[in-house]
């Protein structure tokens, strides 16, 4: 089909859907949505092409729209959006209107510096390995409302509390109707332990579409609550006393429609390939951390005993584990694992990305993990703890930030133009709000994640 063709085919669908405008998505190294709209009449012009955007929009922190110098770009220089067809989704919460992630290109070929496709050169290199990498993001968020003394939960109640479920049913059945209306399939919902908190999972998928999700599951939770004059955060730590919000992620190693991870006869029902991803993503996690909790908000939820993943240690069943392992009993053996030390301020494509990585470098160097840990390895002493392979993982993002700059694996991975574009954005971060109290970081980061 000719792209003349394949344009009237797409406008046509759009017509009958009244789509006035497609939004063209992007998400940048300090995990800011960004997007730009072309009205449907104007859409042949910008069908092949995509839109234009600065090459300074990668270099952009969370505090404000202006470029880091030290990210090594600036407002010379022009990108194009290129829209992935494959994903256009017409949007429930925003009638008229529709969605496509967009893929960086410069001169005709992908950026270095574009985080989706770093994900997709991951999927690559798992593939070049045989493996095929199903992943799901995992959301925790808050519901709150704004009042004149400011923000306060929609509910005071307990993990699952039935009543939370009656208090926040109609804003909650409206976001798992908007994600299902965009083909993302709702798995499990239950009010979460902070007061006004809420876990909403959907249905693993391929790794690329994984990401994609992640996306629209933030957008359309925010969009939705909104709607309900009620704002979703998805912010680490709100609030000093009540539970952090991760959106950890859930992992599986599949060959040719094979799920490669059970092994009844291996440690915690998990085969030789299983282990060694795991023991990469462990081997490089302090690292992987400035990717995976970036903000400086992130290590005020990652606590011992606080079911964060606050130590480098796996286990199964154990929710104090940076991977834990969850046991399936319909399968005989665990058919995935989770990384916990994971939350949304996390750009999707650069996490999963960096996960694979590590996982792969630990299948390529055929790494095997420390002993699983069966207790709260926050129980342990700190003797006990070394001796057993486990410590305790960065506290704060300039911990994570320095490890990053000195592991070779995942900054090759990344590539030399999108590791110090990164850096640069959340040190920049760093160094402006590693002094903050809580207060101050929620002023500004609760509407941005």
């Amino acid at each position: 089909m000719t792209e003349n063709n394949k344009f009237k085919k797409l406008k046509k669908s759009l017509d009958e859907a009244e789509i006035n405008f497609v939004r063209f998505l992007w998400c940048d190294n300090a995990n800011i949505i960004r997007g730009k709209a072309v009205h449907l009449e104007m859409l042949s012009h910008y069908f092949e092409h995509g839109v234009g955007i600065s090459a300074g929009q990668q270099g952009q922190s969370v505090m404000y729209d202006a470029v880091i110098p030290e990210s090594g770009l600036s407002p010379v220089g022009e990108i194009r959006l290129l829209p992935d067809w494959s994903t256009l989704s017409s949007l429930p919460y925003a009638p008229n209107h529709a969605r496509v992630m967009g893929n960086m290109v410069l001169n005709g070929v992908p950026w270095a510096l574009c985080p989706r496709n770093f994900l997709l050169r991951m999927i690559e290199a798992a593939k070049s390995e045989g493996l095929e990498i199903q992943a799901a993001f995992e959301n925790e968020f808050y519901l709150l409302r704004q009042t004149s003394e400011g923000i306060i939960p929609t509910d005071s109640t307990v993990f699952a509390s039935t009543q939370a479920m009656d208090i926040n049913q109609e804003v909650i059945d409206n976001i798992a109707d908007a994600l299902i209306a965009q083909g993302i399939p709702v798995e499990q919902y239950y009010p979460e332990s902070g007061p006004g908190q809420q876990e909403i999972s959907v249905r693993y998928t391929d790794a690329l579409l994984c990401a994609d999700w992640q996306i629209a599951f933030r957008e359309t939770v925010k969009a939705i609550a909104y709607h309900h004059e009620l704002t979703a955060s998805f912010l680490p730590k709100i609030f000093p006393d009540a539970a952090g919000s991760g959106c950890h992620i859930h992992l599986s190693l599949w060959r040719d429609g094979h799920n490669l991870l059970p092994d009844s006869q291996g440690i915690c029902g998990l085969s030789q390939v299983g282990r060694a991803f795991i023991a990469g993503i462990l081997d490089h996690l302090p690292a992987l951390m400035a990717l995976t909790t970036p903000s400086t908000n992130s290590y005020r939820r990652i606590r011992p005993h606080s079911w964060s993943g606050a130590f480098r240690c796996w286990g199964l069943d154990n929710r104090e584990a940076a991977v834990r392992v969850p046991s399936a009993p319909g399968f005989g053996s665990p058919s995935h694992f989770e990384l916990k030390t994971v939350d949304a301020s996390a750009n999707p494509y650069l996490a999963l990305g960096a996960v694979i990585a590590a996982g792969l470098d630990g299948v390529q160097r055929g790494l095997e993990p420390s002993n699983p840990v069966t207790q709260d390895p926050g129980h342990l002493s700190i003797d006990e703890r070394s001796a057993n392979g486990i410590d305790q993982l960065p506290d704060n993002l300039g911990v994570a930030l320095s490890h990053l700059t000195q592991n070779d694996i995942l900054l090759k991975a990344l590539n030399p133009q999108l590791s110090q574009a990164f850096l640069a954005v959340r040190q920049a971060e760093w160094q402006a709000m590693k002094d903050w109290d809580l207060e101050a970081e929620v002023k500004l980061l609760l509407e941005r994640y």
